[in-house]
């Protein structure tokens, strides 16, 4: 079936497409998003929201409330950027190098103000909507900054929502899945020092990157040997730097890397194996290790309950056939995880498409597609129409 866009929301569908390659063109990276917070503060007073700004930062809410009716929802969107470099070549490309929004927070925000632009107009709905857009998702954590500022305090929710674009995922489609949907990531650091030696005599020393070596080697154990068969996990070690010099043997060496599990637990395993087996092999061989484990964002859990209940919303949009209720596990990580230890919640994907345009998230080929800003702007719409009905007491 058809998707059933709202006809209201669809007759401003050219100023959000505008308000969105504006957004894309002059990405901001996390906490520094001050010129695209200064936009979403500024539409949502001019459509009558109650705005408050410098949440967690540079994070805006805004507010509508509507009857008597106590109850409260949230509405997530995130809005910084990457560093890196756009390829592009359209006339919204990113016109600041070293940065761009490829991950299609700028399509996120864009949706969300559409709703706001929408229920702010209609208000047939009775309870209080709060409008939550996020600065620094991208590993510099921005949910954590903004709940740790008071949100759910000065703003409480019953429930809360996000959403986040799928690439490859057909436009008009939607996945989620109860419970784990995203990992939990993290990032380490292990500072390794041997002793430094000419490299014609390297008796003399020991050897940081020949430890650096058997870490790495060992630290691919620890999935195949210490998570359980049924659990999923990565360790991966992105980076190595030690040594100048053709003939110096040097002193230090350091590696870096990520890991992630759907498991809290496994997390914390994962983050003793790397400390006891650095430790361990570096001391075998004569040399330290300074291991520096962190977990930056715990595991994205949805509630059973939520994910019914958008995916009901949603199915009635877009049809049941195209609500995928069971959808994949995804490895990577969203902050937004930390919202949903506060307070219940899920997290919905909304298909990005295919085709030019269509490559997968923080990629310098990528860009959001702007014809799925008014199908997620109207199922943001009927969330809360749903949840807060004037008739729901």
């Amino acid at each position: 079936m058809p998707a059933k866009i709202e006809p209201k929301i669809n007759a401003f569908a050219d100023e959000l497409t505008t308000i969105r390659r504006d957004i894309h063109a002059h990405p901001e990276l996390g906490f520094e998003e001050e010129r695209t917070s200064k936009i979403v503060a500024g539409k949502l007073k001019e459509w009558g929201c109650e705005v408050t700004t410098g949440i967690g930062k540079t994070g805006v809410v805004g507010t509508i409330r509507v009857g008597n009716n106590p109850r409260a929802i949230g509405l997530r969107a995130d809005m910084d950027a990457l560093p890196m470099d756009e390829h592009n070549t359209f006339d919204h490309r990113s016109r600041h190098q070293g940065r761009m929004h490829a991950c299609g927070h700028d399509g996120h925000t864009t949706m969300l103000l559409g709703a706001a632009r929408y229920l702010s107009a209609t208000r047939n709905f009775d309870g209080t909507v709060h409008f939550i857009f996020q600065p620094a998702e991208e590993g510099r954590g921005g949910a954590e900054a903004m709940v740790k500022d008071g949100l759910f305090d000065k703003f409480p929710c019953e429930q809360i929502f996000g959403m986040h674009n799928r690439p490859k995922l057909d436009v008009g489609k939607f996945a989620i899945r109860t419970g784990p949907q995203m990992a939990g990531g993290g990032l380490f650091d292990i500072k390794i020092t041997g002793k430094g030696a000419h490299g014609a005599r390297p008796e003399t020393g020991i050897d940081p990157v020949v430890i650096a070596t058997q870490i790495i080697s060992a630290l691919q154990s620890v999935v195949s040997r210490n998570v359980a068969p049924l659990d999923s996990a990565v360790i991966s070690v992105t980076q190595m730097h030690a040594g100048d010099a053709y003939n110096v043997i040097p002193q230090e060496a350091v590696l870096r890397g990520t890991i992630r599990a759907f498991r809290k637990e496994t997390m914390a395993l994962i983050k003793e194996r790397i400390e006891t087996i650095s430790r361990g092999i570096a001391k075998t061989l004569g040399g330290t290790a300074e291991p520096d484990v962190r977990v930056v964002f715990p595991p994205l859990v949805n509630d059973r309950n939520s994910v019914t209940f958008i995916s009901d919303v949603a199915a009635s949009i877009v049809g049941e056939e195209n609500m995928n209720r069971e959808g994949p596990y995804v490895m990577a990580s969203e902050d937004f995880s930390y919202m949903l230890e506060k307070v219940p919640g899920a997290f919905i994907n909304i298909g990005n498409g295919g085709g030019e345009g269509g490559c997968e998230v923080h990629n310098p080929g990528y860009d959001f597609n702007d014809e799925i800003i008014t199908l997620g702007a109207t199922l943001w719409s009927r969330v809360v129409e749903t949840k807060l009905a004037k008739d729901a007491r």
